[in-house]
């Protein structure tokens, strides 16, 4: 063999070691770090006692609460009253009876007072809390909403978690037989029974499996962020998923397709907000109606001596005359906005619809996939790519042949965790879209 040909895996060689180095002070940082175990469960226990986003939604449904109680509140009574201040004959603040020189009761001065309650007519009011009623229902399902937006967010962490780390595990294990591989064949270099080329092949096979480690790597320190954010978890700590991505456990239940839409429509929560958005939009149009009629006001005042007589006690009403505003034009508003609302929707009905088969058939469509390749299929796979180094490192097949079948398993490999993984997220998003866990995903 060629002196430089010697030089150049001796090259090779050492830049596999600094790599191999570099990987495991990479992994010994990450090991010093804290670990926290977590199944899919227990993740969403923490998830919802912790996260702010469901806090702040929860207050909004408070707040909303409260002007249901206040629309019930009657308008305060107002009070109003009118006196003398002072009289260059009487003085100041002077409201007494007096006995003249003739021995008559004389009053002096003046004082008035005067009490009204406002009192609404057709309805107002009840139609004022009827509104505030359909906005708890809104904030309730506003609070739903968020609930199952970060609940998918959730899931889809957890799992990518889960999906790294069984891509690390793959990853890893090419390492160890690669590594193992590549050592073989610098011997065989040395010896003259392994050509260059060959030693080359595989080590670049070892390069590209950590590649795929580092990014694997990178992907999973997004998910453990996104995840540790979710559940408000500080520091340098590291989530063990201990829910495993397998298909076996998983049934997926038979159910009619009528059965699956009339569950979404009553939970369901963009569309329950579009029926309560409906009937609010309907319920102010009734608001608007009555504000056509004028309210009325009674009242009772007393006049201590500036009327006909002293001592006056008096009833009033007042009542606006219907004239110049009939709330025409909000009324006209309304209507506008109610026919809009209606296309909403009708909208939001035909898109549940059709967002509900899709769901359905896309997990149907995931859930056969694993019908057709079991797990002895995946076992017995397995069982021959650990052989086949063994194999390859006797010589009794070629270089050619391994590279196929190293491709072909980690391919494989990848397309199984990553089937897994889709099973997994089409769960989630058909619970997500009917608005309840139609099928388990915990398993």
């Amino acid at each position: 063999m060629c002196a430089h040909h010697i030089k150049f895996i001796k090259a090779i060689l050492i830049g596999f070691v600094f790599i191999v180095f570099h990987h495991d002070t990479s992994a010994q940082s990450i090991a010093v770090s804290d670990t926290l175990k977590l199944s899919i469960e227990e993740a969403e226990k923490v998830f919802l006692d912790s996260n702010l986003s469901l806090v702040a939604q929860y207050y909004n449904i408070k707040s909303a609460e409260a002007l249901v109680q206040q629309a019930r509140r009657w308008d305060n009574p107002q009070l109003s009253t009118s006196q003398n201040i002072y009289t260059p004959r009487e003085g100041f603040f002077k409201h007494q009876t007096i006995i003249d020189s003739t021995g008559a009761q004389v009053l002096q001065g003046e004082l008035y007072i005067d009490i009204e309650q406002l009192i609404k007519t057709a309805g107002k009011r009840r139609k004022q809390v009827d509104i505030t009623k359909t906005n708890v229902k809104l904030a309730e399902w506003q609070f739903n909403a968020t609930l199952r937006s970060l609940k998918l967010e959730l899931i889809n962490n957890y799992f990518s978690i889960a999906q790294c780390q069984d891509l690390g595990a793959l990853y890893d294990e090419n390492i160890k037989y690669l590594t193992g591989l590549s050592s073989a064949m610098e011997k065989g270099v040395n010896s003259g029974n392994v050509s260059v080329k060959e030693a080359l092949r595989v080590h670049s096979l070892l390069v590209a499996a950590h590649q795929n480690q580092v990014d694997n790597q990178k992907a999973l320190e997004d998910a453990q962020s996104a995840l540790k954010t979710l559940l408000r978890i500080k520091g340098i700590v590291f989530i063990n998923t201990t829910t495993v991505l397998k298909s076996e456990s998983n049934s997926i239940p038979t159910l009619p397709i009528y059965t699956l839409l009339d569950t979404a429509f009553k939970y369901n929560t963009d569309y329950q907000t579009e029926v309560y958005n409906l009937q609010l939009q309907r319920q102010n149009l009734k608001l608007q109606k009555a504000m056509a009629y004028p309210d009325l006001t009674l009242g009772m005042s007393r006049d201590y001596q500036g009327s006909y007589t002293p001592q006056l006690w008096e009833l009033n009403i007042g009542l606006p005359l219907p004239v110049w505003d009939l709330n025409k034009w909000n009324i006209k508003s309304s209507r506008h906005l109610v026919t809009a609302e209606e296309a909403n929707y009708k909208q939001a009905q035909i898109k549940l619809e059709n967002d509900v088969i899709d769901a359905y058939k896309k997990l149907l469509h995931s859930h056969s996939l694993f019908n057709q390749y079991e797990e002895k299929f995946y076992a017995a796979y397995q069982n021959i790519y650990n052989k086949e180094f063994d194999v390859f490192k006797n010589r009794l097949i070629s270089l050619l042949d391994f590279l196929d079948y190293y491709n072909d398993f980690t391919n494989t490999k990848q397309a199984e965790i990553q089937h897994r993984f889709n099973l997994k997220m089409d769960m989630a998003n058909l619970n997500d879209i009917v608005g309840i866990d139609i099928v388990n995903i915990k398993n």
